[in-house]
């Protein structure tokens, strides 16, 4: 396993969520205090808790914008090329992963506790692996 699937495990099993799991192992990338961006993904574990986009997808989009997103109005090309490879990363783990939609991914919606209930442990399942996809297709995309 590479380092960077494995501070992302090793993050997310000290208690982050699996954005800021994806986004702290590539916290080293940027010129940004590692505290700040896990703090910017705090909200977008469990699909912005309410199963919408798998938390490892949207922190893999995070690092994506921090690597080319637009940052000065008008720059039609940052845009652009952020935007082409957002898509481009939506649709490799999509396929790869038959969704990107956190409720699909884990068989049932965050927000239904009698759900979650009855599958003891599916989160401990299925997001490290998400994790792990999304670093690794990262990782493949050149990051």
């Amino acid at each position: 396993m590479n380092e960077r699937v494995q501070k992302a495990l090793k993050l997310f099993e000290s208690g982050f969520n699996c954005a800021q799991s994806v986004v702290g192992a590539f916290s080293d990338t940027f010129d940004y205090d590692e505290q700040l961006l896990l703090k910017i993904a705090g909200g977008f574990g469990g699909g912005m808790r309410c199963g919408e986009v798998c938390g490892a997808v949207s922190g893999a989009v995070m690092v994506i914008g921090l690597k080319y997103g637009q940052s000065v109005a008008g720059d039609k090309a940052s845009k652009e090329r952020c935007n082409r490879i957002t898509s481009e990363f939506m649709d490799k783990f999509g396929k790869r992963n038959r969704t990107v939609l956190c409720r699909e991914l884990l068989g049932y919606d965050i927000r239904d506790n009698a759900a979650r209930e009855k599958n003891p442990g599916r989160q401990e399942e299925v997001c490290p692996r998400a994790i792990e996809a999304s670093v690794l297709l990262l990782q493949e995309m050149g990051f």
